[in-house]
């Protein structure tokens, strides 16, 4: 005897067993089980570029400040 749990979706509130479901509504299950996939692998992805930009920007602003100081001194100097 096998004791596994059938999958189910909820729709609405609503439990469903994943064989009283239509081949069309198995397909726009699998359909949307795919798009969450690919939105959370999209969403990790951003926070990594997010970071990458950050840092990016932080050099160039620490850069812009470097060359200002360097104008600042050489003007002092003359």
């Amino acid at each position: 005897m096998s004791d596994k749990k059938e999958n189910t979706i909820t729709i609405d509130g609503v439990e469903i067993k994943e064989s009283e479901l239509t081949d069309q509504q198995k397909y726009l299950t699998s359909q949307c089980r795919d798009l969450l996939g690919k939105k959370s692998r999209i969403e990790f992805e951003l926070d990594q570029v997010q970071a990458s930009l950050n840092v990016f920007q932080q050099a160039l602003v620490q850069t812009t400040k470097e060359t200002a100081e360097e104008i600042l001194e050489k003007g002092e100097e003359e």
